[in-house]
């Protein structure tokens, strides 16, 4: 009788082989299917309703991902990459999970036979070396041209990225002001230097673009209203200081025996706030914004002098702020001189729907702006905040890498063309893996078909045909249900989009294929498997 191993904790799940892999590409699969009715102008969105009953309405892949909380190990490789894409491009987050899911599934039948996954991965590999190669070549340069012919490349990539979004009726009037407040960045293109800001009523048609600074109006206090709502030209004092009466700290201890001692005290207190209001006014600021809260007597004081002030302003608007007006943020009321105070042109304090939003226009070094969205439903505005997001992202690549090639399924067509012609050159298994990879990449113009209601075999069949015959731009006319050039239909989007995605989807799958063993430790706090229940402290026999 040889005593029995015990190598891993009790309780301890351990899956493994050929079942394992192909379970673990069956979950990515599930994952695909949630997601595969979102992509493209036809696409549906869905409504996901977490734990706290809060509902979002979302057209877009990463954040469908994120909020579905996917607890499967192999899938969340999936989760994973529609995360990397959103972060890096913006946009193609359904596209990647899709290529992703596909390539596995179209290989699945080769691990059910036994091909060793490791030959299926070189396969993958090669591909996708040959369709990087292919994009590179294919991709369209535009040269940097006239301002106004940079402007509508910028403003088509920026349509294309919106047309499958719930705003796609919209597409034009938001693409003009996304491309103008990308235009408005400096040279690294910083996205935190656009805000966007919500507010619910009116219709999408009076969103607006601010080219500065707005936030909405901060808490304030008593004498507020007297201060004036608007300064040209505008000096803004930007503060980290609290300017209201501080509470003592804990147990301190000041032991008086008389009155006058005690009114020293008190008056000491009110001195060292009246100083720093004093120094903030000789200083000639008449705006004064503080991520600290500014109290009543401060806001009264203020007011009294004419000067406009707002305590608690979140710290990306101020440092918003400070980009686009100049000055420093001080945190402390001695060095506050004329030098440290940012400039701008116009300040004023308007009303935007039931919000009151402060507006600095006419910024020295305007390197931000701000977008005020407007609509109707709270769901409808963040859901327009993620397309426009997308679209900002997209407008930024493409004026970083100026090539674009054409989108609606056309660039993955020819690349299946590509593989599959490839695959008829070479012998052995890799023959039969890569014309799978080929036809894995027809996933995008049949989901793109399929969301329309096309007939896809039909659409398929006809753009394999155009591409065999070098039309290499064809894709799917989801206007006219057939297939059109898309390029000259100024369907484009960047071509680091398609080799991110195809990266990105070619990794996952290879990730998902080298892994032939799941091991599972068992949760703490769960009782072992075997056996009963130990018998606990002061549980009777």
């Amino acid at each position: 009788m040889q005593p029995q191993i015990v190598l891993l904790k009790e309780g301890t799940d351990t899956s493994q082989g050929k079942p394992q892999l192909v379970s673990n590409i069956n979950a990515c699969q599930m994952i695909v299917d949630a997601v595969r009715t979102t992509l493209g102008p036809r696409g549906m969105d869905k409504l996901i309703v977490n734990a706290q009953g809060k509902a979002t309405i979302s057209n877009d892949g990463a954040t469908i991902m994120k909020l579905l909380e996917i607890i499967h190990p192999a899938a969340k490789t999936l989760v994973d990459i529609a995360k990397s894409q959103d972060a890096e491009v913006g946009d193609g987050t359904t596209s990647v999970v899709l290529l992703a899911g596909e390539f596995l599934k179209q290989v699945k039948p080769f691990v059910e036979e036994g091909v060793h996954p490791r030959i299926i991965i070189k396969a993958i590999r090669k591909a996708l070396q040959l369709c990087m190669d292919k994009i590179n070549d294919m991709a369209v340069h535009i040269e940097k041209q006239s301002k106004a012919e940079q402007r509508s490349l910028l403003e088509k990539c920026a349509a294309t990225a919106m047309s499958s979004k719930l705003i796609h009726q919209q597409k034009d009037f938001f693409a003009r002001i996304v491309v103008d407040a990308v235009l408005s960045l400096d040279e690294l293109l910083p996205l935190n230097m656009i805000g966007i800001k919500k507010v619910t009523g009116g219709s999408l048609e009076e969103s607006q673009l601010v080219s500065g600074v707005a936030f909405k109006k901060t808490f304030s206090y008593a004498g507020f209203e007297m201060a004036p709502k608007s300064y040209e030209p505008c000096k803004i004092a930007l503060l980290n200081i609290e300017l209201e009466l501080k509470a003592e700290r804990d147990n301190a201890e000041v032991r008086v025996d008389n009155v006058r001692e005690y009114q020293k005290i008190v008056d000491a207190e009110w001195q060292i706030l009246y100083n720093k209001l004093a120094k903030i006014v000789d200083s000639g600021a008449n705006v004064v914004l503080s991520k600290l809260a500014i109290g009543d007597v401060a806001t009264q004081y203020f007011a009294d002098r004419d000067i406009f002030c707002a305590g608690r302003v979140p710290e990306e608007d101020l440092k918003r702020t400070m980009k686009a007006c100049g000055g420093a943020v001080m945190t402390t009321a001695n060095d506050i001189k004329a030098e440290v105070l940012g400039l701008c042109e116009t300040f004023k304090e308007v009303q935007v729907g039931g919000e009151r939003f402060n507006l600095f226009q006419g910024c020295p070094n305007a390197k931000t702006s701000t977008l005020i969205l407007r609509g109707g439903a709270e769901q409808f505005l963040e859901e327009t905040e993620r397309s426009l997001h997308d679209a900002i992202m997209i407008v930024r690549r493409t004026i970083k890498h100026d090539s674009v090639v054409a989108g609606g399924g056309a660039i993955e067509m020819e690349l299946s063309r590509l593989l599959r012609d490839y695959s008829r050159t070479i012998a052995g298994k890799e023959q039969l893996l890569i014309a799978a990879i080929a036809k894995g990449l027809e996933i995008i113009p049949r989901q793109l078909c399929d969301n329309a209601g096309f007939d896809a075999t039909n659409i398929l069949n006809k753009l394999r045909q155009k591409h065999s015959q070098g039309g290499q731009w064809y894709g799917v006319d989801i206007t006219k249900e057939d297939i059109s050039d898309n390029f000259e239909q100024c369907v484009w989007e960047p071509s680091i989009i398609k080799i991110n995605a195809l990266t990105a989807a070619a990794e996952a799958a290879c990730m998902v294929l080298s892994v032939d063993e799941t091991i599972k430790s068992p949760k703490a706090g769960e009782a072992p498997m075997a056996g009963g229940m130990g018998r606990g402290m002061g549980r009777p026999m």
